[in-house]
């Protein structure tokens, strides 16, 4: 059974820009990931620039087979897959963005986790 969550970036502007992860959204899994392994602003936006993840991983890859991923690499649903429809997007507001049973946000320099209700855990 999958946890689902999704991975964002609050903006200059006060936007969130979002992909959504099918797979371990949990905290102890996601909230480690990208903690421990995408702390820049160029990595995270690397990151959102794949789009709609099946799987998060410490790397971002390049390009491999889906049904057989490569080690360590995120899985992705337009660049593996070839799926259209992928591409992050644009919430106006935290709430609009909190779809999924955990929430990531880039704000200020650190990851904030929030849960469906709007709950934030400590990363």
């Amino acid at each position: 059974m999958a946890t689902r969550s999704r991975i964002g970036k609050k903006l200059e502007n006060g936007t969130i820009k979002s992909i959504y992860c099918h797979f371990d959204g949990y905290p102890e899994h996601n909230g480690e990931i990208l903690k421990e392994h995408y702390k820049t602003e160029a990595k995270i936006d690397a990151l959102l620039e794949l789009g709609d993840l099946s799987f998060l991983a410490q790397d971002i890859g390049m390009q491999h087979d889906f049904s057989d991923p490569s080690p360590g690499w995120c899985v992705a649903y337009g660049r593996d897959r070839g799926e259209t429809n992928t591409k992050a997007r644009i919430s106006t507001t935290l709430s609009d963005m909190m779809q999924e049973e955990y929430n990531y946000v880039w704000d200020n320099g650190k990851w904030r986790c929030y849960n469906e209700n709007g709950r934030e855990f400590v990363l």
